[in-house]
């Protein structure tokens, strides 16, 4: 897991930099300040879930983790890509839609920190 986790997580990092860059440089003209506020809000939240990305990985590495860490970070993956993805698309677009998937991405990144504090608390009992 932990190269893969890590890697994963440094390209995000990388994503979401170039997409804050983006936000800044080339949209402040063209987006209203409400949605350019929606589009900072998921490169935040993306850079945020791209370095616990890489911190699990370090984590899993230190204490051999099994499937609950691996799990965790998926669900963290996995929701980043819903939660800033719906946001980025909702700025850019204005479908208001969107903003009914945006809560399924943050559950799925709440369900899995939950998978890595579970995780975290077994091996502290061993």
């Amino acid at each position: 897991m932990f190269p893969k986790y890590f890697a994963i997580g440094a390209l995000n990092a990388a994503i979401a930099i170039a997409l804050g860059a983006f936000g800044a440089h080339g949209l402040e003209q063209k987006l209203t300040e409400h949605y350019l506020e929606i589009f900072e809000t998921g490169v935040r939240y993306h850079m945020y879930n791209a370095l616990g990305l890489m911190l699990i990985a370090l984590f899993a590495k230190q204490i051999a983790a099994g499937k609950l860490v691996l799990n965790g970070g998926r669900l963290i993956l996995t929701g980043m890509i819903i939660f800033s993805g719906s946001l980025y698309i909702l700025a850019l677009t204005s479908f208001s839609k969107l903003g009914m998937v945006t809560p399924l991405g943050g559950v799925a990144i709440l369900a899995g920190w939950t998978c890595v504090i579970i995780a975290a608390m077994k091996k502290t009992k061993e």
